[in-house]
């Protein structure tokens, strides 16, 4: 006797089928997916589940992935590494000093030992 076949989405199966479906595939049902196109053009994916009295073939839904709202370059500025109370002038300022400083001060060279 032939088994009975049934369509279904995996959001309507019962808690328990979708605990079954866990025990038959442990590494998951990824790779067991197959591709099926719709009469209307859409492609659907589906894992063929057979249990002991049906043959369903599951319809899993595609995770669309989230839109982010797009960026305008004008909606933000690059001082990520400038303090809050500096402006541009002050950072050009703090430059200048900075080239000024020689390390070589603090280690004796090699004309200081002879």
């Amino acid at each position: 006797m032939s088994k009975r076949r049934a369509i279904i989405s995996y959001d309507k199966l019962t808690i328990e089928q979708k605990k079954q479906i866990l025990r038959d595939f442990p590494d998951g049902y990824i790779n067991h997916l197959t591709s099926i196109k719709t009469p209307t053009g859409e492609v659907l994916d589906a894992l063929v589940w057979e249990t002991d009295e049906v043959i369903y073939l599951v319809k899993i839904n595609k995770i669309q992935p989230k839109a982010k709202p797009a960026v305008e370059e004008d909606d933000f500025e690059d001082d990520f590494d400038k303090p809050d109370d500096l402006k541009d002038d002050d950072l050009n300022a703090d430059d200048d000093d900075e080239e000024e400083d020689d390390f070589a001060d603090d280690e004796p060279s090699d004309d200081d030992e002879d």
